[in-house]
């Protein structure tokens, strides 16, 4: 007999998990939920919000579904696994309590500190008048920058690189004072600003078991040359020239094992995947921000190059079986380019109708993130990052020319989309 598996979320990521599943000779049946229109052509989409998670274990039981995928962090902060495993359902995803390594920036700032895993000098405050004396204090330093983050989940928006003592205490101000992200902002982590290239680095993780599965870069800013404000991501590409053997080495030495290690130490055993946004310097390699789920667009690079069936890793992971696991990865290449709403990030529009996707190359993958279906049938857009379109390739420079050959194929009004998605692997 098949299985079933429900997916969680209703973005790219979740889609590029649909569709890698879809693909498992073990695998009968996906539901998705809420899922959106790309999903809905490979799955079952179920309107239950990914944060109700009572609906969606009546659901799962209803169903008799054999493994929940969850994809986003929210539903995981507010203990869908716990919830699940009380029930005995086999859930891939962290508990709550271990995904405050991503929901709380000053539990997993001092769990490093406590086990030695290399990250920036911080310090944490929960009242506005020490931190901004510590920041007054620190910005007399000559080309010193720091960083403001909210302690918890804003939405990709807590994070404030200050350029200069003003842009500092107007960061505090807005988060301790206006409460801006809510009580994501009654602690604050001030932290110097490290310099080098950034690389995302993905493994799953059960307990002290640590597999990796890829390196990847993305590409925050809206505009090209990493201009204008953050999004929640605009491209990507796997593998990162940057990650090089050496540097994996002392990843998997100094910061995966040690960090799953400190986990277990703490009585909180991670399990599922654990995404580490590093900062390569001339210190070696330092960890910016841990996540508790795959990264987005990451996710639309890193699994296309995943040989192996998906669905034994997850399980694995999920029964605390992950010795047995094995994943084996193409050393081919993969490049996304996210086409994105006007005015994202920012407001924009819904609705438009998105045209030529049948016209892409039979090779070409399109990893739906804001789309919807009309009542007569027409693909809409409906969200800021509306499509991931993916080519994989022997190499990147490949890969990028095959994918910025096909996107003008694919229309809808405001159509805006970065050109020059893996620039940095082509410099070095």
């Amino acid at each position: 007999m098949g299985k079933k598996v429900l997916v969680v979320g209703s973005g790219g990521r979740e889609h590029t998990l649909v569709w890698k599943l879809a693909l498992s000779p073990d695998v009968e049946k996906i539901y998705a939920a809420p899922g959106n229109a790309g999903i809905a052509e490979q799955a079952e989409c179920v309107a239950i919000n990914p944060t109700d998670i009572r609906g969606l274990m009546q659901f799962v039981l209803e169903k008799g579904i054999d493994l929940t995928v969850v994809g986003p962090e929210a539903p995981l902060m507010a203990g869908i696994v716990d919830a699940f495993q009380a029930e005995g359902l086999k859930v891939f995803g962290p508990s709550a309590r271990a995904a405050r390594i991503e929901g709380s920036k000053v539990f997993s700032k001092n769990l490093m500190h406590k086990y030695g895993v290399p990250t920036a000098e911080y310090r944490v405050f929960e009242r506005i008048e020490e931190a901004a004396a510590y920041t007054r204090d620190r910005m007399k330093e000559p080309g010193l920058r720091l960083v403001v983050k909210a302690d918890g989940l804003a939405a990709g928006k807590g994070v404030v690189v200050a350029e200069n003592q003003e842009e500092a205490l107007e960061a505090l101000e807005q988060a301790m004072v206006h409460k801006v992200f809510g009580s994501a902002g009654d602690r604050v982590v001030v932290e110097e600003c490290l310099y080098g290239e950034e690389v995302s680095v993905f493994a799953l993780v059960d307990g002290e078991e640590v597999v990796f599965l890829a390196a990847a870069q993305d590409h925050k800013r809206v505009l090209d040359y990493d201009q204008g404000p953050n999004t929640g991501g605009m491209g990507a590409y796997s593998p990162a020239p940057v990650y090089t053997p050496e540097l994996h080495r002392v990843v998997m030495r100094d910061i995966l094992v040690p960090t799953a290690r400190a986990m277990v130490a703490e009585g909180i055993p991670y399990r599922g995947v654990l995404y580490a946004g590093l900062m390569v310097t001339d210190r070696g390699p330092m960890v910016l921000e841990f996540n508790a789920r795959f990264g987005d667009p990451e996710t639309q690079v890193v699994i296309p190059l995943m040989e192996t069936d998906i669905f034994p890793a997850l399980e694995a992971v999920a029964t605390g079986n992950l010795k047995q696991a094995e994943v084996t990865f193409s050393d081919e290449a993969c490049v996304c380019v996210v086409l994105a709403s006007a005015g994202y990030p920012g407001s924009y529009a819904r609705g438009h109708e998105i045209t030529g996707l049948q016209e892409l190359s039979p090779d070409i993958l399109v990893f739906h993130a804001g789309t919807a279906k009309t009542a007569d049938g027409r693909l809409v857009t409906d969200g800021g990052r509306v499509l991931g379109i993916v080519a994989r390739r022997p190499d990147i420079k490949s890969a990028i020319d095959q994918v910025y050959k096909e996107i003008p194929k694919v229309h809808f009004e405001g159509v805006h989309y970065r050109r020059d998605i893996g620039y940095r692997a082509l410099k070095r």
